[in-house]
């Protein structure tokens, strides 16, 4: 197993979206953390993503019923709201289950996002996020349409990301924690194999979820896809990014034209 420390990969651009995500994902789960846990619940049942949801899309007068506490006494009923459903897609993205889940997150975020904002620019990269992240979303709900459970955090973005720099910087090298049973060392290894292992776990649970629902209350599917819809989009919205060091506003015109 691997944990990144950092990576040996210097940028030319200063990470200003990657440093603003980061920024914002921390200032909205201290928001969240001041909450009651039933409050808590209640929010991440309405802001997070509950798949079921989506046929609310199509039939308007279906009513969901959301869970909102671990044991499931206590529930909200949902009516059809197609502005707050869709909505929910991108806000998901921005909640955290608690403190340990942030971290993780944005320490991968700060990790691997740098690079890729400096290869795509400001621009392109906030929109690839979004993209990838909303991606990473859809397939959790093609797994488990039918699903009643809100699914909170950055993970299927970040795993974009991930994919992103895979195919992106394959050589870099990783100043990697690497455990091997009771043996643990320093090692800086390839971005390739860091990340290609990290996709093999992640795919190998989420076969086991698929088998079964209920072995874990993590959306692998979405980690799985995230990481796949970076592995492909990277390469397309990189033919369109600006240079190196180009001016935000510089980045739109070349981008999308004046």
């Amino acid at each position: 197993m691997f944990f990144p420390l950092y990576d040996d990969n210097p940028t030319r651009r200063w990470p200003v979206i990657t440093i603003l995500l980061i920024v914002f994902n921390v200032v909205v789960h201290l928001f969240v953390s001041q909450m009651s846990d039933l409050e808590q619940g209640r929010f991440y049942a309405e802001w997070g993503f509950v798949p079921k949801k989506i046929e609310q899309l199509s039939d308007p007068n279906l009513v969901v019923t959301v869970p909102i506490d671990l044991e499931g006494d206590e529930e909200i009923a949902f009516p059809a709201d197609p502005e707050r459903i869709i909505a929910s897609v991108f806000t998901t993205m921005f909640l955290h289950a608690d403190w340990i889940h942030l971290a993780l997150n944005m320490w991968m975020l700060w990790i691997y996002g740098n690079n890729i904002e400096d290869r795509l620019g400001h621009i392109f990269f906030i929109l690839f996020y979004l993209a990838v992240g909303m991606l990473a979303t859809s397939c959790h709900w093609a797994t488990h349409p039918d699903s009643v459970i809100p699914v909170v955090g950055a993970s299927g973005a970040i795993a974009g990301v991930l994919g992103a720099y895979a195919i992106t910087f394959p050589k870099a090298k990783v100043k990697t924690i690497v455990f091997l049973g009771y043996i643990i060392f320093p090692a800086n290894v390839p971005a390739l194999i860091v990340l290609g292992f990290w996709f093999i776990i992640e795919f190998i649970q989420f076969q086991f979820h698929v088998i079964d629902p209920n072995v874990a209350g993590v959306a692998f599917a979405a980690h799985v896809g995230g990481f796949l819809a970076g592995l492909f989009l990277m390469p397309l919205m990189a033919m369109g990014a600006p240079e190196p060091g180009t001016h935000w506003e510089d980045e739109i015109d070349e981008a999308f034209g004046q």
